[in-house]
């Protein structure tokens, strides 16, 4: 039943962009806005900041004030419940907060709170599935620790071999001089480079890897390769685990799909919606209220 007067925010928050989007009970489309980076685990203090400004930005388009929206923040960072619970600690300015990672927040939006998995591969990558009320997690490391496939991952993989290039270990190809003349071509300027490089960083060289592939590029092909081996098998232990059906997400998942491996892209399907809403989704749960609801644009 659909209660006049509530009005909640999702919050999508990942290592490169944190979005928001606000809807009243009834899932009319109010406001949507982007802002920075919202990772808490690599910047707490800055991720919060983001995501309240961010929320500012989507609840003044929808004439209303963050304090008004019951959020649901589906965040890159939360590993444990604790994380979850320095979030709601933090006492954010919204009427309520329900917090939690933001595989669990695609995985509500591509299933409706039902059995499903999910692959993102976006700055960072994860596998995640929800199967009879238990999750289930693959990868989602972290930059430091796994990463495998994702954009980071892509781009660490293409600025090492410009490095072995620029030692002489490794013959140049386009994709690497391209990558020399973003981080610098001697040892001083890529050293430099890399001591204030962001897993975004490493990111944003992940479309120029998958260019480089699609002609014929050596060095981009055999990581795209490598990248996509390590997509697949993110699938296959969620499909070793119960999952049905997959949904591959993230800002590289597109690319990715021609160069999956067969078993893998014949459980892909498309998610019945995003993130943003499975996080609205977690907070319509929180306030007794159903999780399915009509979309309205």
């Amino acid at each position: 039943m659909e209660q006049p007067g509530l009005y909640f925010l999702g919050i999508d928050g990942g290592g490169s962009r944190c979005r928001a989007r606000v809807r009243d009970a009834s899932g009319r489309l109010l406001g949507e806005a982007i802002g920075g980076s919202s990772n808490i685990h690599q910047n707490f203090d800055g991720a919060l900041a983001n995501i309240v400004a961010t929320a500012a930005e989507a609840a003044a388009k929808a004439q209303l004030k963050t304090t008004d929206l019951h959020a649901g923040l589906g965040l890159a960072g939360i590993v444990t419940p604790g994380g979850a619970e320095r979030i709601v600690d933090a006492r954010l300015p919204f009427a309520s907060v329900t917090a939690d990672n933001d595989a669990y927040a695609a995985c509500v939006g591509a299933f409706a709170g039902g059995d499903g998995g999910i692959v993102i591969a976006g700055t960072g990558s994860i596998g995640f599935a929800v199967i009879k009320g238990v999750r289930h997690m693959v990868g989602g490391w972290g930059f430091a620790l796994g990463d495998h496939g994702s954009g980071a991952w892509l781009g660490h993989h293409a600025v090492r071999r410009a490095a072995l290039a620029i030692d002489g270990l490794l013959q140049p190809t386009p994709l690497i001089v391209e990558v020399l003349s973003r981080v610098g071509s001697n040892r001083f300027d890529l050293s430099r480079w890399s001591e204030r490089a962001t897993p975004k960083d490493y990111a944003e060289m992940a479309p120029l890897v998958f260019d480089c592939a699609a002609k014929g590029d050596v060095v981009g092909m055999t990581i795209v390769i490598e990248g996509a081996a390590a997509i697949s098998n993110l699938g296959r232990a969620l499909r070793a685990r119960g999952a049905g059906m997959l949904c591959l997400l993230g800002g590289v998942s597109n690319v990715y799909q021609p160069y999956l491996d067969a078993d893998v892209k014949k459980a892909l399907t498309s998610p019945g919606t995003d993130a943003l809403d499975g996080a609205i989704m977690m907070a319509r749960r929180a306030q007794n209220l159903s999780m399915r609801w009509t979309l309205k644009s």
